[in-house]
């Protein structure tokens, strides 16, 4: 195919064309059609609905660990050709938006790890935190062990936690299958990689009735960050070309 031609073929399978992948297809038309190739998959397999292939791209993009506006932009243009409503949109970066969270994930332990040289910690529950515990569960319909130890030792933040997450859950107008699956394109992001989250959002995603194919495709969707190297390397390099040949 010509450049033309790679061009249509992009528009064709995702409806829109990316000013910043001019670069790309000008420099390199051989890698083009390639990743042509590779973004097309996820979108002739049809194992998600449009509309929430372009939530999954959401969650990538407005993912704290990567917030790239042009894509956040494009995505919520997109999801809402595909019908999605502001309150579909905005439960996205709600659900998203607990990725914060993993700050306590992965330091709490450091944490506990390094009290426990000094003192002993009391790893049982008393009521309130009993309570607070049931509330999680039947709020988010889960419980991990990596949610213990800030239990223990700040139930009083943890019971904020428990309002902020639950939100979404309470009332967004996502299904729990669609909620888990912006999760897992959050956590297997690959700028943000947080395995043990991923396990237990596709756990949980399973338990509500999704496929294989449709966890694979939402890797798939997640997979294409990785062309954001392109999209703002490619204009840098140009722009260097340019001045050699002045």
């Amino acid at each position: 195919m010509n450049k033309l031609e790679l061009k249509e073929r992009f528009k064709q399978v995702r409806g829109y064309w990316d000013d910043s992948l001019d670069g790309l297809l000008d420099q390199d038309p051989e890698f083009f059609e390639a990743f042509v190739q590779f973004t097309s998959v996820p979108w002739k397999k049809g194992a998600l609905d449009p509309k929430t292939k372009e939530l999954c791209y959401l969650s990538v993009y407005a993912n704290a660990s990567h917030l790239y506006t042009p894509a956040i932009k494009t995505h919520v243009q997109k999801a809402r050709q595909f019908g999605a409503t502001k309150e579909e949109i905005l439960e996205v970066f709600q659900l998203i938006s607990v990725i914060g969270m993993h700050t306590f994930l992965e330091g709490l332990p450091v944490l506990i790890e390094e009290i426990k040289k000094t003192e002993e910690i009391d790893s049982s529950l008393n009521e309130r935190k009993q309570k607070l515990k049931a509330e999680f569960i039947e709020g988010r319909g889960y419980w991990n062990e990596f949610w213990d130890g800030l239990l223990l030792l700040d139930d009083e933040f943890f019971e904020v936690y428990i309002k902020f997450s639950t939100i979404p859950w309470k009332k967004g107008p996502l299904t729990p299958k669609q909620k888990e699956f912006i999760y897992i394109a959050g956590d297997a992001s690959a700028t943000h990689l947080y395995t043990p989250g991923l396990r237990v959002h596709v756990q949980n995603a399973i338990k509500y009735g999704a496929t294989k194919e449709e966890i694979m495709e939402v890797y798939q969707l997640a997979g294409e960050v990785g062309m954001d190297t392109f999209k703002e390397g490619m204009p840098i390099l140009i722009e260097e070309l340019e001045k050699v040949s002045l």
